[in-house]
């Protein structure tokens, strides 16, 4: 379990931080996701699409690597 929360918590920094990275950086012509800024202008059915397609689809690659893991 100390693993877990760990893993976890060096999960989370790190995303924190690419995402303060590309929001500081990207410039006008650059589009990223844009659920961050759709949040200040109000939540959209993409938005909603989107929060639930990236949980998912994390939880299958997971899924096909430890499935690929356990045949070697």
């Amino acid at each position: 379990m100390p693993g877990v929360l760990a893993g976890a918590m060096l999960a989370f920094t790190l995303s924190l931080d690419d995402f303060i990275i590309s929001f500081f950086t990207h410039g006008p012509e650059s589009v990223t996701l844009p659920i961050y800024s759709s949040l200040k202008r109000g939540l959209t059915p993409e938005v909603y699409a989107l929060s639930a397609v990236m949980p998912l689809f994390t939880v299958l690659m997971a899924q096909i690597a430890e499935r690929f893991t356990r045949r070697l």
